[in-house]
């Protein structure tokens, strides 16, 4: 992907491996706040908003809504202001 801070599939649990990726909160393209809620996610014992780990340009990956992912797959960048 291209430079910038990357998105992941967080660990939201000791135990957890993966997760589900429920959905955008965000358009990409659009810009986002550190801390703004950009995605959900699920594990067997939590849904919860994923909040951004930078400002900038959020530019969605290969992320499939209702999929899951390994911890630390990139999900999106978000690029920095132009």
């Amino acid at each position: 992907m291209s430079k910038g801070v990357s998105v992941n599939m967080p660990k939201l649990t000791m135990a957890a491996v993966d997760g589900t990726f429920l959905q955008w909160l965000v358009a990409d393209g659009e810009r986002v706040e550190e801390n703004q809620p950009l995605y959900m996610v699920e594990t067997e014992k939590v849904e919860t908003e994923v909040p951004s780990p930078a400002a900038g340009i959020l530019r969605y990956g290969a992320a499939e809504e209702q999929k899951m992912y390994p911890v630390g797959t990139e999900l999106a960048v978000i690029e920095p202001d132009a």
